[in-house]
């Protein structure tokens, strides 16, 4: 079962003592879009999608909305999205890309997704290989799998919020104190990490406060008890390149984060991730979708003082 991991996952299972867990587990990553994936997936109006950007070398992770089935399964290994990250208005100058952009238009992009329904409290990852199309991009997948609905929110239903238009975009090299008080009040946030021959987009959530803003250059997050595969801390080892992305469920406003991520492991078994920013971009309006108030997961530990 090994197949399915690479170097720096078998690293982190072996450290952490769960090689035996983690196989088990990695028997339900498979590179077919089952039909109940597929209809999962066609339900969503919210898609996360993270990769590098092919210039810079730097890791974005990006939100991509539409009616629902514009991300769809054509195919058993393939999936269709329209459109792509918002653009964002410029001072009244030409749209400003997203930052991910450029990767998604770019042939043989390693690309992760990860869909997530914060009414059921399910979610699906589909990492592959992206290519551009007539309406959008597409994505070959070569690992796809489901994850258990630990520390995420329920949220019971959103709305389309028609007239709401991306904002310009704020670049900075650091947070802002607005920006540390965002971070600081979220309870969910989604991580894309690459390594040779992959990417991957996952979940990360808790009760606000999870995320610690350490510095305007720095913030950290416990790594929770998960499902024992530890792609992201894996692909972490590989290469610390990473992408944050936190979004406001309810004014659509988006921030992400790219910059360089470590893991530090203490003697008792707890894992923290600490993340160093080199650019920070802010979206105000970025997304249409307004959802309801979060039901936080009964998962949640009680974030660290």
């Amino acid at each position: 079962m090994t197949g399915v991991y690479h170097a720096g996952s078998l690293a982190v299972q072996e450290r952490v003592g769960v090689r035996g867990l983690a196989d088990h587990v990695g028997r339900s990553i498979g590179s077919g879009i089952k039909a109940v994936a597929a209809a999962f997936l066609e339900q969503q109006p919210l898609l996360v999608a993270g990769a590098a950007d092919p210039g810079t070398g730097r890791v974005w992770a990006s939100a991509l909305t539409g009616a629902p089935g514009f991300a769809r399964a054509t195919g058993p290994h393939r999936v269709s999205v329209a459109g792509g990250p918002a653009r964002a208005a410029n001072g009244g100058g030409p749209p400003s890309a997203d930052p991910l952009a450029t990767a998604l238009a770019t042939p043989g992009t390693e690309v992760g997704t990860i869909a997530l329904d914060p009414r059921t409290r399910r979610r699906m990852r589909l990492n592959g290989v992206a290519e551009p199309t007539e309406r959008g991009f597409a994505v070959t997948a070569r690992q796809v799998f489901a994850n258990c609905p630990k520390y995420l929110q329920k949220r019971e239903s959103y709305e389309v919020v028609a007239d709401r238009a991306p904002g310009e975009r704020r670049r900075g090299a650091s947070l802002t104190d607005a920006q540390a008080a965002f971070l600081a009040a979220a309870d969910t946030a989604f991580v894309a990490t690459v390594r040779p021959g992959g990417a991957d987009a996952s979940h990360r959530g808790g009760l606000p406060g999870f995320l610690r803003v350490d510095s305007p250059y720095e913030l950290s997050w416990r790594d929770y008890p998960g499902n024992a595969m530890f792609l992201t801390l894996g692909n972490l080892a590989a290469d610390p390149r990473a992408g944050l992305l936190v979004l406001d469920w309810q004014t659509g406003t988006t921030l992400q984060l790219t910059g360089e991520a470590r893991t530090e492991f203490t003697p008792d078994g707890e894992r923290t991730v600490r993340f160093t920013i080199a650019e920070a971009v802010e979206t105000p309006g970025a997304l249409p979708l307004r959802w309801s108030a979060p039901q936080y997961s009964p998962a949640n530990p009680l974030p660290a003082r």
